[in-house]
């Protein structure tokens, strides 16, 4: 009984891959360009997400920065999620603005801010993308299929990438998927095919 449940996890996550693969072949596309036109104006990505989607975050910065499955000159990108002084930092401060207030900080015209949640109603990363919008970044979002609030402040520019499913799990291991294209994409436009071992 528990190995047929193992399976059927497999299955589902293989089925929702294979479904979504032509729906997010255009935004995809459409992101790398963005995140390339970044990197190659001088610009930086920031990221950020909560719960398991700060670490996805965290990871799309490192292989911006350390390279993704090449040796290669690094990006500029950052994890906003990453500093624990300042999004514990209390005193009055307002939790809804504590990606924000990083993106008004850090952030500048041309810079692209990646959000990654599975949803699309926390506070704080819609505060992330009115910041964005404020200093004219672009905005691309990883969600599920339920977009929440997130799909009303995204502007044309913007670019969402969203996963047909709610469950959040599976939401989640597509989003993996999302991420290693994004990073696959950058490094063949910036520096040309490799060729896979």
């Amino acid at each position: 009984m528990l190995e047929q449940r193992i399976q059927q996890h497999f299955i589902d996550s293989a089925d929702l891959k294979y479904q979504a693969a032509p729906l997010l072949g255009k935004p995809l596309a459409d992101a790398v360009h963005a995140l390339v036109a970044c990197a190659t104006s001088g610009g930086k990505m920031l990221a950020c997400g909560n719960g398991p989607s700060a670490a996805s975050a965290q990871q799309f910065a490192a292989f911006c920065v350390a390279g993704f499955e090449r040796e290669r000159p690094e990006l500029a990108a950052l994890a906003l999620n990453v500093d624990g002084a300042l999004l514990t930092s209390g005193a009055g401060v307002d939790s809804t603005q504590q990606f924000a207030r990083q993106v008004r900080a850090l952030g500048q015209a041309g810079d692209v801010l990646l959000l990654v949640c599975v949803a699309g109603n926390d506070a704080n990363l819609l505060s992330a993308v009115e910041a964005a919008h404020e200093r004219e970044m672009v905005v691309v979002a990883l969600t599920g299929r339920a977009t929440g609030a997130l799909a009303g402040v995204l502007r044309e520019t913007d670019i969402l990438i969203s996963v047909p499913h709610e469950r959040a799990a599976r939401v989640r291991e597509v989003h993996a998927l999302v991420l290693n294209c994004l990073c696959d994409g950058i490094d063949s436009q910036l520096f040309g095919e490799q060729e896979n071992p």
